[in-house]
């Protein structure tokens, strides 16, 4: 098991030169928010200054996913401003600058522009998202192209963590938060079937391009429980 405060220490050593960007990938309902933020409280007892700044926030609305037929897939690697994640990356690699970031709320489905600040004196800053090792072809094919933005955003990541939890583990937390969110069970267990998991595969086909792979159920026996719904699969 990788505890939180060994996870935490990681982080202090690549922040040791220059501000850490550190990934946390996993398939939706992996616990990558938990993770993170407890990642977070870690490194401030640390006095190491830091912040999640979650992939998530650069969902495209709801209206542009209607509007483009794509809201019933809607946390696929095509239904991201991919491009606009890739330059906030760029950007939290200068330190001398506060940057804002957007997050996604959940009471409105939607992200606000401008809702987490990165101020210079954060030494780390933890991103999590399902594909921040990289997305695959339509026939299930790891994209290596320099071209995609999904590429470039590994590149601007100093390490990237795929955080592991049993399928049926996943698939049961999905369910109950859809639940909690209004959905029928119904309705939620469809989303998961037809939604999540064709998610979940594109993320673990690509596990073994992470930098080190975290087992989540050692983990998550050690940490609060989720406060809120985590990422992408929010949806």
């Amino acid at each position: 098991m990788t505890g939180v405060a060994a996870l935490a220490e990681r982080c202090v050593r690549l922040a040791r030169d220059r501000r850490a960007l550190v990934g946390v990938a996993g398939a939706p309902g992996a616990g990558k928010s938990t993770v993170a933020a407890a990642l977070v409280a870690a490194l401030g007892e640390r006095d190491v200054p830091a912040v999640v700044v979650p992939m998530d926030g650069f969902h495209l609305a709801d209206a542009a996913l209607v509007r483009l037929g794509r809201r019933e897939r809607k946390g696929a690697p095509d239904t991201f401003d991919v491009a606009g994640y890739l330059a906030l990356l760029g950007r939290l690699r200068d330190e001398g600058a506060t940057v804002w970031a957007p997050e996604f709320r959940r009471e409105i489905e939607d992200a606000v522009a401008g809702a987490i600040e990165v101020p210079p004196a954060v030494r780390v800053v933890v991103t999590e998202g399902n594909y921040l090792l990289g997305s695959l072809t339509p026939d299930r094919t790891v994209v290596t192209s320099a071209a995609d933005p999904w590429v470039g955003v590994r590149g601007l990541l100093d390490e990237v963590w795929y955080l592991d939890l049993p399928d049926d583990v996943r698939r049961a937390r999905l369910v109950a938060r859809h639940v909690a969110h209004g959905r029928t069970p119904a309705d939620a267990e469809a989303w998961v079937a037809r939604s999540d998991e064709a998610n979940a595969r594109v993320v673990a086909a690509l596990r073994d391009r992470a930098d080190l792979v975290v087992d989540g159920s050692g983990l998550e026996r050690h940490l609060p429980a989720p406060s809120r719904p985590e990422e992408g699969a929010r949806t």
